[in-house]
């Protein structure tokens, strides 16, 4: 029964079991071959699988079939996204819209593919028109509140965009039942959950792992939540750090909402906010008395319902608080506490007594290469004029649109390097062809920079007013490397021709780095985690006091 064997595989899709799925399509396939709808959820299958060519097959065997087929044309461009094809990826979206100009998925679709192409005002153009044709969809919403950090030099913005977000998609949400109470005792054991999408291998694991490493299991009981993704040999690193794992991938908002109270939590945490793959909407619903956001970046999610956000003295000096809807608990030291996972590559010699020539690098996404970032960077090339630059590009028309941009700042194109996208043993490797780093604006670079820090690379920034814009300074504050965070444009060129002109510096910068950076509190796993603890305990103890009086 060719329909019992659709409707079965998307059932078994919902309940996390792509594998299960694809074996259903399959047979419906062979059934009924010119089924255009089942080759495309042959596909998602497989995507969630992680078999992108297999993936790309079935989505062009439902084009053979269905050559306007939309929904084809919208997830074989976001596959190829996936893989940096990014010229052949906005070309089908652009196919899409030319056959359904109204459908929002594929104009959100599409402002990802700019987005990562570097292109980030057209994306954001993109994002808005989608919301305008789907204002429901908080994912879209979410897409284009995040994606205002790359291009705001001022948190209101994107305080004001958050705030919208929340109103039309969370606040409608709030319980009428108030938040669980707990047993409000400040000096009990807690329960503390973490929920993330990318409980993997992900960025997010060089900084979970050492915090969940180093947790007080007789204080407080650590419960993970996948949200999302799929697991791989990282989740089950990170899974046997906590005490209760809960792989609720299959679960919708309400039901993991649901799971996470009758967990018991006392504090939840949420890992990535409004960025890809984010449940904002589990904490809309209020399953835990006190709720807080860390990591995937520093800041607002416009959410009444989200009581703190965790930061630090440099992301966020006295009088920075206006431009967020959560309090702000500072860590003592740094936001951050970053593992590499690997001891390899190794640091080399500097590369510029050899070659003969200086060369700068940032290996940040695209989207951060702003006009001002290539303003700054602009005035660096001339100031050295035989230093060259190498970037994180995809291939294709973005290196183009980046010669020509650097171009109009006085850089010939020939002083340019491009690499693409890399497993990250590679990526760590590409930096041994680099000298000095320089970072982006206003949104700077946060593992990045941490990764270039670890290779031995010292990174020049420009401190912003987001925090945001403020993680090169909080990073070179705790490796008392701040001569390199400049509070202007002209100090930004200043700092980096001065220590572009002191190779003798650079060379023990890049012998001493790494060892600084394990010796720092940027990699004092115990450390960062009592700091946490103690931020945890202090938000639960402001709990307690609004609760009924009771003995500890």
């Amino acid at each position: 029964c060719a329909e019992a064997l659709f409707n079965l595989g998307i059932a078994l899709e919902g309940l996390g079991q792509p594998g299960r799925a694809a074996d259903r399509y399959r047979a419906l396939i062979a059934l009924e071959p010119g089924r255009a709808d089942a080759h495309i959820n042959l596909g998602n299958a497989l995507r969630e699988l992680g078999e992108p060519s297999e993936a790309m097959a079935a989505y062009r065997a439902a084009l053979e079939l269905q050559p306007g087929s939309v929904g084809a044309l919208n997830n074989l461009g976001g596959m190829l996204r996936l893989l940096g094809r990014l010229d052949e990826a906005e070309a089908l979206l652009r196919r899409a819209l030319s056959v359904d100009a109204g459908n929002a998925v594929v104009h959100d679709t599409l402002g990802n593919v700019l987005k990562d192409a570097g292109d980030i005002e057209s994306a954001l153009a993109q994002f808005r028109k989608a919301l305008e044709l789907d204002p429901g969809d908080a994912a879209i919403h979410g897409n284009l509140a995040y994606s205002l950090s790359f291009v705001c030099e001022d948190g209101a913005e994107i305080l004001a965009e958050c705030r919208r977000w929340n109103a039309c998609h969370a606040a409608p949400l709030h319980p009428r039942a108030p938040s669980p109470a707990g047993d409000p005792r400040p000096g009990r054991k807690l329960r503390v959950g973490y929920v993330s999408a990318d409980f993997r291998d992900h960025c997010q694991a060089l900084f979970m792992t050492p915090l969940l490493e180093h947790h007080d299991h007789d204080r407080f009981e650590i419960f993970g939540y996948p949200s999302g993704g799929r697991s791989d040999e990282r989740t089950r690193r990170l899974a046997g750090l906590t005490d209760v794992w809960r792989d609720a991938r299959a679960l919708d908002d309400a039901s993991l909402s649901e799971l996470i109270r009758a967990d018991g939590i006392d504090i939840l945490v949420d890992l990535t906010m409004h960025m890809a793959k984010g449940r904002p909407l589990v904490f809309a619903r209020r399953p835990a008395p006190v709720q807080i956001a860390w990591l995937a970046y520093p800041g607002t999610t416009g959410m009444d319902a989200m009581d703190y956000r965790l930061s630090d003295p440099r992301l966020d000096p006295p009088g920075s608080e206006h431009v967020y809807s959560e309090r702000t608990l500072r860590l003592p030291d740094s936001f951050w506490c970053y593992s590499p996972l690997a001891a390899e590559p190794a640091v080399n010699a500097l590369p510029a007594p050899q070659r003969g020539h200086l060369t700068l690098g940032c290996l940040n996404n695209p989207c951060k290469i702003t006009d001002h970032t290539l303003r700054l960077w602009g005035g660096v090339l001339r100031a050295l004029p035989a230093a060259r630059m190498r970037l994180l590009a995809p291939a294709e028309s973005n290196r183009g649109r980046l010669q020509r941009r650097f171009e109009a700042e006085g850089v010939d194109r020939g002083r340019l390097e491009f690499q693409a996208y890399r497993p990250r043993a590679e990526y760590l490797r590409s930096y041994h062809d680099i000298d000095l780093g320089l970072d982006t604006f206003p949104y700077n670079g946060h593992t990045t920079t941490l990764d270039a820090l670890w290779m031995g690379i010292p990174v020049v920034t420009r401190v912003g007013r987001t925090c945001a814009g403020r993680a090169g300074l909080s990073q070179l504050h705790q490796l008392g490397l701040t001569d390199l965070a400049a509070e202007s444009d002209e100090g930004f060129v200043l700092a980096a021709t001065g220590v572009a002109h002191d190779l003798q510096r650079l060379a023990a910068l890049r012998g001493g780095l790494r060892r600084r950076l394990e010796h720092s509190t940027l990699m004092d796993g115990a450390r960062f985690a009592a700091a946490i603890e103690t931020a945890y305990r202090s938000a639960w103890h402001n709990h307690c006091r609004r609760q009924p009086a009771g003995g500890d």
